[in-house]
């Protein structure tokens, strides 16, 4: 039994009341500390509060077929799923869960089965008595969504709270009787027309279109709920999990979160993408369950999901970090610190900390990738090719792809040929000392080697500094040279909230110098340090620190993923694109075609389109809403039958399958976003 008080609040949010969020969304920003939230039951399982957190993820095969349901569903669980979530798209769909609850509890699984519902709330009443728990999307459960534009008078705008809540009421009554739970999951492109016409395409309509439901379920005097804030975009799902947090401090509320991106993708790109969104919160001890959305099959989310949850197992452990005061928001939005003193930086709004452009690097420019070389026999042509440059003898000219490096650190190594006018040469300063008038050869110096250095370069000086060195102030940022890019390091077990303090002791000290956030894996392996990597570097470039990134892997991971993961990491974050940007669903029983196999067909013919986004959604409920940050959209809308999308509207309808690929590079070559392959 879960231990309530008089009001129906368990003891859980009772200790939130009396916790301060020195963080404005987090229990602190250098310390980290689990949010405490909570305590929820799925059937068996408990989730918030002290609970580890749980991992989950959703079936793909169609919900009628029982059997197919039933033996995927055991794949996911064997491989660690704490939770096995079903489409019910109608009643049908609904009450045949049942017979795979039936045959799976039969077989001796006990896992909980939540119930996905989109727009059928009477699907949702079937369920909610059946499984454990049901997922409602708080923008089609009781709305449509036509893309339209409504100037509601508050009058008018409380009129349809009131529908919405005589709709979701019975829903509520019967979760109560059964004892189920309930996911009240908003996704940033199926907010309702009326959220939108209020709030806009924002982090902040997602928190209200949620609060709404929950409110109302507070007043039925019903607990049992986990939130969700997804978004496609990293940067926008960030800002809604923090915002959203506020806002349930604000009202007293502390109810458990399940982390997702939301059509993340597949392969690399969709890893990255989903470290850097969830494990930017994690961080912050943000997160009660995660879902990691690939287009994959659903029991290969689960490793990932797990390795980037295992990665906090004893992150409570770390060496305490210099703190900072606690932070407010006043009235009109300015933050500061309890003592008054402004603080340069909004945790729920993004914006780029400002820094001095050199030499293309800093200031408007986009975020710089330095390569690694320091640890290469020699450097020779070749060496090149790993990292996005191709020389052509014939035309004796270096050739450069969308993710050529802007910079190799060569260590002691000289470059003895000419390279190509867009890249540079870092070297280690007593190395550089011989090379030192060689074009676009800069030096790259310790902290502790600046006093008895005797010579610099007018142009740019890379400086390693500890973070901490930053932190507690034992290094003089007036005594740098003007020169300076700082290259900031840490070999903190809390690395990124370390690196994060760095930059805002930067910022209060209004220092402008440009900064490159090194981070170094020796003793990684590949697939921790994709995720490892995209959760530091991605947090930070999240928040807007951050003019350029370098990883070092002592070596153990090839350059060409090292520099791959460098520019994915960029991609992810939105802070450089040097590709086609794939949102493509994870599948559930919905989907009207195979998507992976699609989703391969079409990135194999627009793979070299950079810049462009392209949704590719398996039905109608994750189409034009959810893809509706995408340039062009493909979407399953009947058996063997795809509707086209330019942005939000619709081009083509019901196209056959086997010609909608080829109808969608005719689309884009309409809209003059062609380009041949090179």
């Amino acid at each position: 039994m879960i231990a309530c008080c008089e009001k129906g609040h368990c003891i859980f949010a009772k200790s939130m009341e009396t916790k301060t969020l020195d963080g404005l969304y987090c229990n602190s920003m250098t310390r980290y500390e689990r949010l405490l939230t909570r305590e929820i039951r799925i059937g068996d399982l408990l989730m918030g509060g002290q609970h580890p957190i749980r991992i989950q993820s959703m079936t793909t095969t169609d919900t009628m077929n029982t059997m197919a349901t039933v033996e995927q569903s055991i794949r996911m669980i064997e491989a660690g799923c704490e939770l096995v979530r079903i489409t019910a798209p109608s009643i049908n769909e609904a009450k045949n869960l049942a017979e795979i609850k039936k045959e799976l509890r039969a077989r001796g699984y006990q896992t909980p089965l939540v119930a996905d519902i989109h727009f059928t709330p009477n699907a949702a009443e079937v369920a909610a008595r059946i499984v454990e728990k049901v997922r409602i999307n708080p923008g089609n459960f009781a709305d449509k969504k036509k893309f339209e534009t409504i100037d509601y008078t508050d009058a008018e705008y409380n009129e349809e709270l009131e529908r919405i809540r005589e709709r979701f009421i019975p829903l509520l009554r019967i979760c109560k009787e059964y004892g189920t739970a309930m996911r009240i999951g908003t996704n940033h492109g199926s907010l309702s027309d009326r959220i939108m016409s209020r709030y806009g395409d924002t982090a902040h309509g997602m928190v209200e279109s949620a609060l709404e439901f929950l409110r109302i379920a507070e007043e039925e005097n019903f607990h049992n709920i986990v939130l969700s804030m997804k978004s496609s975009n990293p940067q926008v799902m960030v800002q809604a999990y923090r915002s959203l947090i506020y806002r349930m401090h604000l009202e007293n509320m502390n109810y458990p979160l399940h982390l997702g991106v939301t059509e993340a993708g597949e392969g690399e790109d969709g890893r990255i993408k989903s470290a850097a969104g969830i494990g930017t919160l994690l961080e912050d001890g943000i997160g009660d369950t995660i879902r990691v959305s690939l287009t994959e099959d659903p029991e290969f989310e689960i490793p990932v999901a797990r390795a980037l949850v295992s990665r906090y197992a004893k992150r409570a452990e770390h060496p305490l970090v210099k703190e900072l005061p606690a932070l407010q928001m006043e009235s009109s939005g300015r933050i500061t610190l309890e003592n008054g003193e402004v603080f340069p930086f909004n945790p729920l709004e993004y914006s780029r900390r400002s820094s001095t452009e050199m030499n293309h690097l800093g200031g408007h420019q986009v975020p710089r990738v330095i390569a690694d070389f320091s640890k290469v026999a020699a450097i020779t042509p070749a060496t090149l090719f790993a990292v996005g440059y191709q020389y052509s003898v014939p035309l004796d000219k270096w050739n450069l792809g969308d993710q050529a490096c802007d910079y190799i650190y060569t260590g002691d190594h000289p470059v003895d040929f000419d390279i190509p006018g867009t890249l540079g040469v870092i070297m280690n300063a007593n190395a550089w000392k011989a090379v030192a008038d060689r074009d676009r050869t800069f030096p790259y110096f310790l902290a502790e080697e600046l006093k008895a250095a005797e010579k610099f370069s007018t142009v740019l000086n890379f400086v390693e500094i500890e973070a901490e060195s930053i932190i507690d102030g034992t290094v003089s940022l007036a005594s740098l040279p003007s020169t300076t890019v700082v290259v900031l390091v840490t070999s903190h077990s809390h690395a990124m909230p370390v690196l994060r303090r760095a930059f805002f002791e930067l910022s209060m000290k209004d220092c402008s110098l440009p900064v490159v956030i090194r981070r170094s894996y020796p003793e990684s392996g590949e697939e921790e340090i994709q995720l490892h990597a995209s959760t530091d570097l991605g947090g930070l470039l999240l928040d807007g620190f951050g003019d350029g990134v370098m990883i070092d892997t002592n070596g153990k991971v090839s350059p060409q993923k090292i520099n791959s993961l460098a520019f994915g990491i960029l991609q992810a974050a939105r802070t450089r694109i040097s590709k086609t940007e794939y949102i493509s669903c994870p599948s559930c029983g919905r989907t009207l075609f195979d998507l992976q196999e699609t989703t391969a067909k079409i990135r194999a013919v627009t793979d070299h389109l950079k810049g462009l986004k392209i949704g590719i959604m398996g039905c109608i409920v994750n189409g034009p809403g959810e893809m509706a940050d995408a340039d062009y959209g493909y979407v399953g809308s009947g058996p063997g039958k795809i509707t086209l999308y330019k942005g939000r509207e619709v081009v083509s309808r019901a196209l056959d399958a086997e010609h909608a690929v080829d109808a969608l590079i005719d689309l884009i070559k309409e809209h003059g976003d062609w380009v041949e392959k090179g």
